[in-house]
């Protein structure tokens, strides 16, 4: 895996870092690799119950695309015919967000500066965004005369309404922490100084917890989301008897009954 992306597993978390602090934790091809290739790993790693996604430095979480390598991919590209430089959507930009929201383990987004176009994307692909109060929130896309990727056309109208979603694509700007917050688009606002911290005792405490229970409830909530009321109920009802047949339900029956802290296995 590229220095550009950390990635590193400790009793049960998984803590992928985005190491570009020089260019803004930018997306040039190597990072979207090793990045699509880590959030994988988490995924498909049994022993891992949470995931917490970061980055370095203190001015950005992930400014999107790297435009000064996307320039001269756009020319090589116009040279060749054209229609390869945007095949990073589907190569890079879906997989990622596609294991980020589909993965059956919560995620954390620790959001320490300016998250935009894809970095954007890749937060509220998250299930849960700690945000610092010096952060930024930026839809970008058609500042540079593109569209939605990264799943943001899915994820944004849902977080902040179709209305204020439209608003912020069409005229994108900076949205600061305060507003992102009142928006739902953080979830926690912390001081900047607390930010590594609070974001990773999060995730610890996820990693910690009822990791089946946290799946179906994840899978609850994006089922119902595209369903009716009355199929959302059935799904409710096959993924409660997964989480009641499953031995952190018992032990946590077992410790409240007995007024004592479960201590679950993931399992």
């Amino acid at each position: 895996m590229a220095d550009t992306v950390l990635y590193e597993v400790s009793d049960g978390l998984a803590t992928i870092t985005l190491n570009r602090p020089e260019a803004m934790n930018a997306l040039n091809i190597a990072t979207k690799v090793a990045l699509r290739e880590a959030v994988r790993a988490a995924a498909a790693d049994e022993a891992v119950r949470a995931v917490l996604l970061t980055a370095a430095g203190d001015r950005a979480f992930c400014v999107g695309q790297d435009l000064k390598e996307h320039i001269g991919l756009l020319a090589e590209d116009r040279e060749a015919g054209g229609g390869q430089t945007m095949s990073t959507v589907r190569e890079h930009y879906n997989p990622i967000v596609k294991a980020l929201a589909g993965m059956a383990k919560p995620v954390v987004a620790g959001v320490n500066g300016v998250a935009a176009g894809a970095g954007f994307g890749f937060a509220l692909a998250a299930d849960y965004r700690v945000v610092a109060d010096t952060a930024a929130f930026n839809t970008s896309f058609a500042g540079v005369a593109l569209t939605a990727d990264s799943g943001v056309s899915w994820t944004l109208p849902r977080v902040v309404g179709p209305g204020r979603a439209t608003d912020l694509l069409l005229f994108p700007r900076s949205v600061k922490a305060q507003e992102a917050y009142e928006l739902g688009i953080a979830n926690r606002l912390v001081p900047a100084a607390d930010l590594a911290a609070e974001a990773r005792k999060v995730a610890r405490a996820l990693a910690e917890g009822p990791t089946v229970a946290y799946s179906a409830l994840k899978a609850s909530v994006a089922y119902g989301l595209s369903h009716s009321f009355e199929e959302t109920l059935e799904k409710e009802d096959e993924l409660q008897t997964r989480a009641g047949a499953s031995e952190d339900h018992a032990i946590a029956v077992r410790a409240f009954v007995n007024k004592e802290q479960p201590k679950y296995l993931g399992r």
